[in-house]
């Protein structure tokens, strides 16, 4: 796998000073809010996962499916649910985990539909965001690093479904999916 990456973008070292640094600022920011932390599967995972553990908070996780990739390395721009929450968000404090911010409108759509359903509050915090790729404005609450306009795999990102347990971010080499 590491001979398809070109070059490493955000390294592990790098991937853990960001959670270390948003984990002490969401501590910070989430004091007596008691925040419910919904990931976007499957890319949130390993985030979510370093992310929660540098909040020194009682935290709740959920995790819901959400997709607009469908297969290829663009968006499609049709944001499908795949798999919902099952509880109330009325007066919750709602941060969204996402692993990388691109066109903006799987988070818009979902930003949106959380208010909706009655969340207090509604943040979005970032490994990555790419505002280069962005098609509605659209901008997270808290940013791991921006980055250029580039298919990156790594550290949950995928391509058809490899390249997530990758321990840092890198991008692939275009040989790999114009094959």
């Amino acid at each position: 796998m590491h001979h398809d990456v070109s070059e490493i973008l955000v390294s592990e070292k790098d991937i853990q000073a960001i959670c270390e640094r948003l984990g002490k600022q969401l501590t910070i920011d989430y004091r007596d809010k008691n925040p419910l932390l919904v990931g976007l599967l499957k890319g949130c995972v390993p985030f979510l996962s370093d992310l929660a553990r540098k909040i020194d908070l009682s935290v709740e996780i959920a995790y819901m499916s959400v997709s607009s990739y469908h297969g290829g390395i663009t968006s499609s721009g049709d944001v499908k649910i795949k798999m919902d929450l099952d509880f109330s968000l009325t007066n919750r404090n709602v941060l969204i985990v996402e692993d990388i911010v691109d066109t903006g409108k799987t988070l818009d759509t979902i930003v949106k539909l959380f208010k909706h359903r009655g969340a207090k509050s509604v943040k979005v915090v970032t490994l990555l965001d790419k505002p280069e790729g962005r098609v509605v404005p659209f901008l997270p609450d808290y940013i791991g690093q921006t980055i250029p306009k580039a298919f990156v795999v790594g550290y949950g990102l995928d391509y058809d479904e490899i390249y997530r347990n990758l321990p840092y971010v890198g991008i692939l080499k275009p040989e790999v999916y114009t094959k």
